[in-house]
């Protein structure tokens, strides 16, 4: 199978082994990302090309082995150069597997030792001892030994906390690795499509590799849906709820929210409504949503007035569109009725993709800054009020911390064969003094997928400016 993008993280490992083969010292990284958003396929890859002499173990979700003994069968079946004689061995800790791992490696034929799910291993032991391991043999051995050490994870706030103080791998990594899913840009390149097919594409699929791949090459979105919604068993199908299933195997509560949101709510109380839980459970759930499993993003408005009026929605495109189209016509999709649910998609498209993209063209402008075109803008979002009057798409404002004003606020317009006109126009500048901290300097900006054809507007962008802002 074709390797698709990730120019950016191969630049990165490549930096980390040409230093190490240099100095002869290790590097160790921390990897984490998304459940299927390719962490293994990338170090896969990158090793394969990099001829890294190298052992990829894998931890598995339950075992009726101890890790160490798996470990142990990998070393033996793999390519480093102690790989004959691991096999009649036993391993008393991780400390000792790592360490008879590492030998042999030399500045001119490094090795790379992989362990993927690393939490798994954290989970099923007692994480003290399994960390504490590896710190000992990264300490004593590995850190003065040409050996790429790599750590991967899908749980993201817990490879995140590996390193925190307290911790026994504290200070340890030499480098964390977030990858992300694939980019717009990335996605544009595979696919073949024009850019604002692309833009539709990445607000149906996300950057999720496996998904990708699946999109029939110069394709439109629709031509797409009706291949994939004619399988039960389609990537586009089994991959989020493979995804969710892994990420909260029994917390119920958190699905109930995760569908209330994925449905379109965004406020607190209309979650709590929707989803039928108490308060206390919200309470529990959110935080675990928002900052440990970054599953939902939630922003609260831009301006030089704080506020808390929290906005919730799902943050992956692909998870956001799935909840919303997907998970509720499953059964329809298992009994062949695939068209009509692509006809259903179809007729809510423009609305739901008229809100989907909203969140995709803040991270493009946000990739752009700092950009003269934006003015002394540094940070992007929206603003609202409760009552969502006013409600606008994008703000623009200097600092985070204590903004003194308003740089730009803008509007999106995605919609079909429809321009950004005088009236779009005349509707974006009624909103300008509604916004706390816009002056006579206050940019306007337009992005829609037409064309822009109002005179007076200060920043126009397109599906490829979108794009292009991912390059």
């Amino acid at each position: 199978m074709r390797f698709i993008g990730r120019a950016s993280d191969l630049a990165t490992l490549d930096k980390d082994l040409a230093r190490l083969r240099k100095q002869g010292d290790g590097a160790f990284l921390a990897v984490r990302g998304r459940r299927r958003v390719g962490k293994s396929r990338l170090l896969e890859h990158w090793i394969a090309t990099r001829k890294l002499r190298h052992v990829f173990f894998s931890a598995p979700a339950s075992t009726t082995q101890t890790d160490l003994e798996l470990f142990r069968d990998a070393v033996a079946g793999s390519t480093l150069p102690v790989a004959s004689t691991a096999a009649g061995l036993t391993f008393n800790s991780w400390q000792s597997a790592l360490t008879l791992a590492s030998q042999g490696a030399t500045k001119a034929s490094p090795l790379a030792i992989v362990i993927d799910e690393f939490p798994y291993l954290i989970e099923r032991q007692e994480g003290h001892d399994v960390e504490s391991g590896v710190q000992h043999a990264w300490d004593r051995a590995l850190e003065r030994l040409p050996v790429v050490l790599v750590l991967v994870g899908s749980d993201i706030g817990m490879m995140k906390a590996l390193a925190e103080h307290g911790r026994a791998l504290f200070n340890r990594p030499t480098r964390e690795m977030l990858i992300d899913p694939l980019s717009p840009a990335e996605i544009g390149d595979l696919l073949r499509l024009a850019p604002a097919d692309t833009i539709d594409a990445y607000l149906m699929v996300g950057g999720f590799p496996g998904i990708v791949r699946t999109w029939p090459s110069g394709a439109d979105p629709w031509r797409f849906l009706s291949e994939a919604l004619s399988e039960p068993d389609s990537s586009l199908i089994v991959n989020a709820e493979r995804i969710l299933s892994a990420e909260f195997p029994t917390d119920v509560q958190a699905r109930q929210m995760l569908k209330a949101i994925g449905s379109g709510e965004t406020t607190y109380t209309n979650i709590m409504s929707t989803s039928g839980l108490s308060k206390g459970s919200m309470d529990r759930s959110l935080p675990v949503l928002v900052g440990q499993k970054r599953v939902v993003a939630a922003p609260v408005p831009l301006s030089t007035k704080p506020s808390s009026e929290r906005r919730y929605f799902i943050a992956d495109p692909y998870l956001r569109f799935w909840l919303r189209f997907i998970e509720p016509a499953q059964e329809e999709v298992e009994r062949g009725r695939g068209t009509l649910v692509r006809q259903q998609i179809r007729t809510a498209w423009p609305t739901y993709r008229g809100r989907a993209v909203e969140p995709l063209v803040r991270a493009a402008i946000t990739r752009l800054l700092p950009d003269p075109r934006f003015g002394d803008a540094r940070h992007v979002g929206g603003y609202w009020t409760r009552t969502n009057v006013p409600e606008v798409d994008l703000v623009g404002i200097p600092d985070m911390k204590k903004p003194r004003r308003v740089s730009f606020v803008g509007s999106v317009k995605w919609r079909d064969g429809s321009a950004f006109d005088t009236g779009d126009l005349r509707q974006l500048t009624g909103l300008v003094p509604q916004v706390p901290g816009t002056d006579a300097r206050t940019l306007l900006v337009a992005a829609a997928r037409g064309a822009v054809t109002a005179m007076g507007v200060d920043v126009t962008l397109g599906p490829q400016d979108l794009i292009d802002a991912w390059r």
